[in-house]
């Protein structure tokens, strides 16, 4: 497995708002199959967002699920959102948390931590799941930060409609709304429901923004885009979506944090950091999650 080196690209258009549109590849996890959006050979990150998974939907029979074994991360919070289903956290912190539709499971990875999802309480029933997974790099001198787990459930993130489109804010300020849930640099995450003729004026207040649309099509300066791709924009340029359908868009975006290597699942900006962290895992120095002794073996 080689690094990945993430920086922000040059602008590969001539004109309007969009820079860039990024189908992302479909990769089979074996219990589903999830859309890599981030990172992708034409952009590796947007603000801090530097990994981006959309995930399902799924169907699971009666007593299937995921099931993802103890593994470790440096250098980055992860945030989970789910739109359907429910997933059961577990870390070495000694966390256990079920995240459902709606609500919000930050895990702050900084110097290390260790963490498994798990199928939740619909294990033995037909279960389904569908939701977004991405990591957040951490600034310079937030890298290694002491690591944490927050819980945010759906009822406290700000939940309003603009000229017709209804918004959740999960982090970040936007429309005169702010969320509760923490950041560590500049960061916009939001889910936008548009229904088909709508339009909606994304904020301009942040550098670097992306549009992922989960479902249905949208267009922008014209130029449609349906489920499963991203658009990136222009930076300083205004964007505005406009609904063909009724429309699921995830927005995201911020402050560009620098540059930050990507290896597994650890993030740093320097790459002895992440040789020193495959070490760690490798000879048993990360902590453990109590109750559950299995673990993901450092890839070859």
């Amino acid at each position: 497995m080689s690094y990945v080196e993430c920086a922000a690209p040059k602008c590969s258009e001539a004109d309007g708002a969009i820079e860039l549109r990024i189908v992302p590849k479909e990769k089979d996890l074996g219990e589903m199959t999830v859309r890599r959006v981030l990172p992708s050979p034409g952009r590796r990150m947007v603000g801090p967002f530097i990994f981006f998974d959309h995930m399902g939907p799924a169907e699971f029979p009666p007593g299937k699920g995921i099931q993802v074994r103890p593994h470790p991360h440096i250098g980055i919070a992860t945030i989970t959102y789910l739109f359907e289903g429910e997933i059961m956290h577990r870390d070495d912190l000694g966390y256990e948390q079920a995240i459902r539709a709606g609500a919000v499971n930050l895990m702050t990875a900084g110097r290390g931590i260790v963490h498994s999802e798990r199928a939740g309480s619909d294990l033995q029933t037909h279960a389904k799941l569908h939701g977004i997974q991405s990591w957040m790099a951490l600034p310079d001198g937030k890298e290694e930060i002491e690591p944490a787990f927050e819980h945010t459930p759906a009822a406290d993130l700000p939940d309003f409609q603009i000229d017709g489109a209804r918004i959740r804010l999960i982090m970040g300020e936007a429309y005169g709304q702010t969320s509760p849930v923490t950041t560590y640099s500049t960061t916009l995450y939001m889910e936008c429901r548009i229904p088909k003729g709508t339009s909606l004026k994304l904020p301009e207040h942040y550098s670097e923004l992306g549009a992922y649309v989960v479902s249905g099509s949208v267009r922008i300066d014209g130029q449609q885009y349906e489920g499963g791709v991203l658009a990136v924009a222009r930076p300083g340029r205004a964007v505005q979506l406009t609904a063909d359908s009724d429309s699921r868009v995830m927005v995201i975006g911020g402050s560009s944090i620098g540059r930050r290597h990507i290896w597994w699942n650890f993030v740093s900006g320097s790459r002895e950091r992440l040789e020193q962290a495959k070490r760690d895992w490798k000879e048993g120095r990360f902590g453990k999650v109590p109750g559950d002794d299995e673990f993901i073996p450092l890839p070859d």
